[in-house]
């Protein structure tokens, strides 16, 4: 029977309920240059995207120019940074799930397609960041999701293989990017559905799925 070693969470829209906040983020410096995201084409299309995979869209449809997209990175980023010091705090659940999980044995990680600083800050402002053995962001691979690299490295750098690890996803970018890296899979519909219990259940049908 293959034991699951090892727990990767995505953070916007499972740890963090942070999913509006790129949103907001990065409206407010498009809107700035008569640049708009509608709420339709955030949902559909952008979400879980890195915001540069986001620019890189919105010149392809809309023209915007490639010159603008650093300095609209740089300021979603200083938007981005502020709404989290506003409304990243702590969910008990999600405190009491991490902590057990590591208490009883687990690796556990974060894999995200958000820049580093993001996810230090997020882990932080949300008391987890104690309870994690590894935080990979879209700046530490090639190929954010939905390429499987992401996932590839988390487990890497904890020492387990696909078949040792569950992967915690909430949009199709994500759940793209863990099936092609092979690993167990626990959907989320949002952060809410992030319990011990659910998670311990996923752990024991991945595992006897494998027995």
């Amino acid at each position: 029977m293959t034991k699951i070693k090892a727990v990767v969470f995505d953070m916007d829209g499972v740890l963090i309920e942070a999913k509006d906040w790129h949103y907001e983020a990065l409206n407010r410096a498009l809107n700035l240059l008569g640049y708009n995201i509608s709420r339709y084409d955030h949902l559909v299309t952008f979400d879980g995207l890195p915001t540069r995979k986001k620019l890189e869209m919105l010149t392809r449809e809309h023209g915007l120019p490639v010159s603008l997209h650093g300095f609209l990175n740089e300021l979603k980023q200083i938007y981005t940074t502020e709404i989290v010091h506003t409304k990243c705090k702590p969910i008990f659940q999600h405190e009491y799930a991490l902590s057990h999980l590591r208490a009883a044995g687990y690796r556990l990680a974060v894999a995200s397609n958000s820049i580093r600083p993001s996810v230090e800050l997020m882990m932080q402002k949300s008391n987890l960041r104690a309870y994690l053995d590894v935080l990979v962001s879209n700046q530490d691979v090639k190929v954010g999701k939905p390429d499987p690299e992401i996932y590839h490295k988390a487990m890497a750098l904890l020492g387990v293989g696909p078949a040792e690890t569950l992967v915690v996803e909430d949009n199709e970018h994500g759940i793209a990017a863990a099936r092609a890296a092979g690993a167990h899979l626990m959907i989320v519909a949002g952060t809410t559905d992030v319990t011990l219990d659910n998670i311990r259940e996923h752990i024991r049908r991945a595992e006897e799925h494998h027995a």
